[in-house]
């Protein structure tokens, strides 16, 4: 989601601060608005995300795209609700499971890339 031709700071769409995202993050978002909630987990001390799900990017990558979603107010970390059912097999190194999903604001960024696209 680059700026729009007439983009002055605000989207041409909402009129809220237009958003430069990486080809990670709006796969990722793309990826969160196919399935609600996806898994991820963290070490005891350390609030790094971890995200193990794809392999489209490494580990740190994926820790870096959804530091940076969360940042923004586009996606929200959840680390007291893990996912019901979910296999958890690749996290076993990591002690605290939780989900990632969209935020309001997330699924507004999600609809207009749709729509751009």
């Amino acid at each position: 989601m680059g700026n729009c031709e007439q983009c002055s700071g605000k989207c041409c769409h909402c009129g809220n601060p237009c958003l430069e995202l990486t080809e990670g993050e709006i796969a990722f978002l793309d990826k969160l608005a196919q399935f609600a909630y996806l898994p991820v987990a963290r070490r005891a001390d350390d609030m790094t995300p971890i995200y193990l799900e794809d392999s489209d990017y490494t580990m740190e990558e994926y820790s870096l795209i959804l530091q940076s979603l969360e940042a923004r107010g586009l996606v929200s970390l959840d680390y007291e609700a893990p996912i019901k059912g979910a296999d958890m097999t690749a996290y076993r190194g990591y002690p605290v499971h939780g989900c990632v999903s969209l935020t309001q604001r997330g699924q507004t960024a999600a609809d207009l890339l749709w729509t751009v696209e």
